[in-house]
């Protein structure tokens, strides 16, 4: 029986194991689902998969500069006291040195490489650190900048990881200037690197809501129209100073916007600096956790 993509997508979905290993599965199982399921429990993956629905949202955001390249990563467990493992940390670090090293070009490929050092694929490592360690483990996201300075910071020991990319010139050492930055953006968590990324959409909504207050504002409601305008522009400068990583006071001097410390600490040097991206990954952010409620299980165990 030939067995199709179909197949191996849909026994990947169903058991959480990773592609090769499926296509395996189905292919001694002349394509049966049911059959391969239990050729995948026979092969001890089954532990692995039968963790893989667990909620994971604790874990460890990382951020490195291996041989030039610069890597942030987010892997998660299910428990904060897994994400401080000895073990846990090393295949953060591992899954990091893989991203440096094979470029891939989304999670779906990344988890396909051989893992670093290794003849298993990142999806087969993952495995294997959840049968070692007993919790649902997940390469979450991953991003990778090979050209540029990058500079890595990792904020609580991987709460958060801020990987700051810049263009440097002028052979100076950017790496502070860089990690300043970069404890800017884990602290502030700025919607926009720069104004100039603000979308006419964002800024349309934004006058809205602000024109919107003034209409709502007794004091307001009455003014020309024109005067409205003038003051909604006012506002509009500190939405940038608040969103917007280069308009926003630098918390280690709030006399000089972002911008000007970069410029001003690169010209210091003897160079020039220029942001070309950063990333920062929370760890868990956006996945929803499960709440235990204690007293309602207590009363279900004593009805």
């Amino acid at each position: 029986m030939a067995i199709t993509a179909q197949d191996v997508k849909a026994l990947r979905e169903m058991t959480g194991v990773g592609m090769m290993d499926c296509k395996k599965a189905l292919a001694a199982s002349d394509g049966n689902m049911d059959k391969a399921i239990e050729w995948l429990r026979e092969k001890g993956l089954a532990a692995s998969a039968k963790k893989a629905g667990r909620i994971a949202a604790e874990g460890m955001a990382y951020a490195a500069d291996i041989n030039g390249v610069g890597v942030v990563v987010e892997v998660n467990a299910e428990t904060d006291f897994v994400g401080k493992n000895e073990k846990f940390v090393d295949f953060v670090k591992g899954v990091a040195a893989t991203v440096a090293a094979c470029a891939p070009a989304d999670l779906d490929s990344l988890m396909e490489y051989k893992y670093n050092g290794t003849d298993l694929t990142v999806t087969q490592q993952q495995q294997e650190m959840v049968l070692v360690i007993g919790e649902n483990i997940k390469v979450r996201r991953f991003a990778r900048f090979a050209d540029g300075v990058s500079v890595p910071y990792i904020h609580a020991g991987g709460k958060i990881g801020v990987l700051v990319n810049l263009e440097v010139s002028g052979g100076i050492d950017a790496t502070e200037i860089g990690k300043d930055m970069a404890m800017q953006i884990a602290a502030l968590n700025p919607r926009f690197l720069d104004k100039s990324q603000v979308t006419q959409e964002v800024l349309d909504e934004e006058k809205k809501i602000l024109l919107a207050q003034m209409d709502n504002d007794p004091k307001m409601a009455s003014k020309p129209e024109q005067v409205k305008e003038k003051i909604v522009v006012g506002k509009l400068n500190k939405f940038y100073a608040e969103n917007c990583l280069l308009q926003q006071a630098f918390v280690k001097d709030g006399d000089v916007t972002v911008e000007q410390y970069m410029n001003a600490a690169a010209k210091k040097l003897g160079g020039t600096v220029t942001l070309k991206d950063a990333v920062r990954f929370e760890k868990g952010e956006g996945i929803e956790k499960k709440q235990e409620n204690f007293a309602e299980e207590i009363a279900k165990l004593a009805q």
